[in-house]
């Protein structure tokens, strides 16, 4: 009697354990597919210095929605325009989240930042005021004056160098367009009035966007990561540009607070006001840290990348002749005898923005959009996506996919001329500033810099390559880091247009 029970028993265990490997084995089915890795780092060697160089050259084998296991971390990229679809649009809300990672964690004063979850009361009140205050169309609009002058100034010098032939830094000269405007309209000053040479605030911007792109050791490997990035020297550089950073932002806060404004409230006056009044952000009064995390995304997000699309559309018009005649052409003949053109006048400039979202396509100044975390489990394309999975959209390899574009290496604005893609989020094709809860809340302001700035260089100047310098010598090197601006110098000629 004692023998009665075995073989049932033996009969459960069979269909359990069966039951149970067939749905590992379903699970195992719906697994993204994976490039080999190693044990403990897993694909964290096949990131390179470009990752989203690597990943597209990995996508190409393993499909648009691919897994890497970063360390302990995995991860998803997605580099078709279906599958960003799917992610930003679909799935919106299960992957809005953004993973606290060292470098966005530190920079953000104690998660004091719009990065972080959607879901809470303080990141909707953030947004809401990001949207309504200090980027709204008014707000833009009031900036310009700013702008026109900040470009009067940049022609004035570039007249200077057009008199004596002498080739200038295209890259310097839009970064200092750009970072005056931003500093002007958002601190009301500018660097020098701030004690910052300009090579100073340049490095300042750009090693915070490296450390902001870094890969730190400690959040893919357990226990041992913190040493491997202390060794490296990424921690004490991320500590520096903390610090930096902060210095630069008490600076201003504190400059803001000893003066009487008169005139024009820019972003930091409009801030204190709101700190003063008691202003409620989720559950907590708006506090310095609040603004200064705030200021942050403002100097990060409006200086590199808007002058990253100048650089890198001027640097396609220096290889395509065709194309910077044209744009000219449209520019000259459309604004007649004006001196500067005003961010008002580009929308007659049809072409113009074509050319810009052509260099969007081949150069996303984020070119794999900030990570995401997702908060449950959903598919994408029948692959099961975990929750606390990362996700990042590989805009870089979306605007090279010859499944979307026909011949994608080529700088053709064209292609946007018979169709309605633009880049506010809605057409997955083309997605510079994201999408979905995440999407940058300054599109316009960053559209009209870039807008405004091209339309005046094209306008008054005609560019040659200095000598000895042919077109095929033009490198299209990119550099490391969350944003990818041209890594070498471009150099031209500016030659004065004399028909106005």
């Amino acid at each position: 009697m004692d023998n009665i029970w075995v073989l049932p028993l033996l009969f459960l265990i069979y269909f359990v354990v069966l039951d149970a490997y067939k749905r590992s084995k379903r699970q195992q089915l719906r697994k993204p597919p994976s490039p080999p890795g190693y044990p403990i780092i897993g694909n964290l060697h096949q990131l390179g210095v470009l990752p989203h160089q690597s990943l597209w050259t990995q996508s190409k084998k393993y499909g648009p929605v691919m897994l890497l296991n970063l360390g302990k971390v995995p991860m998803v990229i997605l580099s078709s325009v279906e599958t960003a679809k799917q992610a930003l649009r679909d799935h919106d809300i299960h992957c809005c989240s953004r993973p606290t990672a060292a470098g966005f964690r530190e920079l953000s004063y104690n998660n004091l930042d719009i990065a972080f979850s959607p879901f809470s009361d303080y990141w909707k009140d953030v947004r809401k005021l990001a949207i309504k205050e200090l980027f709204s169309t008014k707000q833009v609009h009031s900036v310009k004056p700013i702008m026109d002058e900040e470009v009067k100034k940049l022609m004035d010098s570039v007249v200077e160098s057009a008199s004596q032939k002498i080739p200038i830094s295209i890259n310097k000269t839009f970064l200092d367009l750009t970072k005056r405007v931003v500093c002007k309209a958002a601190f009301g000053v500018s660097f020098e009035g701030i004690g910052i040479k300009s090579d100073g605030f340049n490095k300042l911007v750009r090693e915070a966007f490296e450390m902001l792109g870094s890969f730190s050791a400690a959040d893919f490997i357990p226990y041992v990561g913190w040493i491997i990035d202390q060794f490296t020297g990424l921690q004490g550089r991320r500590e520096r540009s903390v610090r930096d950073l902060d210095a630069f932002y008490e600076y201003v806060i504190d400059l803001h607070k000893e003066e009487k404004k008169q005139g024009r409230e820019d972003f930091v006056d409009l801030l204190l006001r709101l700190e003063k009044e008691g202003t409620v952000l989720g559950n907590d009064n708006l506090t310095k840290n609040h603004i200064k995390a705030i200021l942050m995304n403002i100097l990060l997000g409006g200086v590199e990348t808007s002058a990253i699309t100048l650089t890198w559309a001027m640097t396609e018009l220096s290889r395509n002749h065709r194309v910077m005649k044209k744009v000219q052409s449209e520019i000259r003949n459309q604004m007649g005898n004006k001196s500067i053109i005003s961010f008002d006048d580009t929308d007659k400039l049809t072409y113009l923005k074509m050319v810009i979202k052509e260099t969007w396509r081949l150069h996303p100044p984020i070119p794999l959009l900030s990570p995401r975390e997702a908060l449950s489990e959903f598919e994408i394309n029948g692959y099961t996506i975990k929750a606390k999975t990362r996700l990042h959209v590989n805009v870089w390899a979306i605007g090279r996919d010859p499944d979307t574009w026909k011949d994608p290496e080529e700088f053709f604005p064209e292609r946007f001329m018979d169709n309605s893609i633009d880049a506010k989020g809605l057409n997955f094709e083309l997605l510079p500033f994201g999408s979905g809860r995440r999407i940058c809340p300054a599109i316009f302001m960053g559209t009209t810099m870039v807008e405004c700035g091209l339309a005046n260089m094209l306008y008054n100047f005609d560019w040659k390559l200095p000598e000895g310098i042919m077109v095929e010598d033009i490198d299209m090197e990119e550099s490391p880091g969350l944003s990818v601006s041209k890594k070498n110098e471009l150099l031209l000629v500016p030659m004065k247009y004399l028909d106005h």
